[in-house]
């Protein structure tokens, strides 16, 4: 895909992220306490969850998140994002949204963004169900 292409490639030029990395400090950053256990983390971001491991694997190897075992059970285990990661997404999510912008909206009239925005918020109904 083009525009996945164009999004990713801008994630690893301008800060060194893959666009799954990004997703995955979008979602824990938006967590309680930065925090969100593995299982949960790749359904949520609809991925396998050995390609979760391995983007994570990634992750911790430059700092931006560590795995801790569930407080609840002991089983599970959370990934947390680190102050690291935080301040990386916080420099990284202007250029993303901007990168998004230039290549989807501005192409697209005010219709056209109208009935994506219908589009998209059906699809969101129908995986919630």
């Amino acid at each position: 895909m083009e525009i996945n292409d164009a999004l990713d490639r801008d994630l690893a030029q301008s800060h060194g992220l893959s666009m799954n990395e990004y997703e995955v400090m979008v979602v824990l950053s938006e967590a309680p306490e930065r925090t969100v256990r593995m299982s949960v983390l790749a359904e949520e971001l609809v991925n396998s969850r050995s390609r979760l491991t391995h983007t994570v694997r990634r992750m911790e190897s430059r700092g931006l998140v560590r795995r801790e075992a569930c407080s609840d059970d002991g089983r599970g285990v959370n990934c947390v994002l680190t102050q690291e990661g935080f301040d990386l997404l916080e420099k990284a999510a202007p250029d993303h949204v901007e990168c998004v912008r230039r290549n989807i909206f501005d192409n697209l009239s005010a219709t056209e963004i109208r009935h994506l925005g219908d589009i998209l918020a059906k699809l969101g109904e129908r995986r919630e169900n």
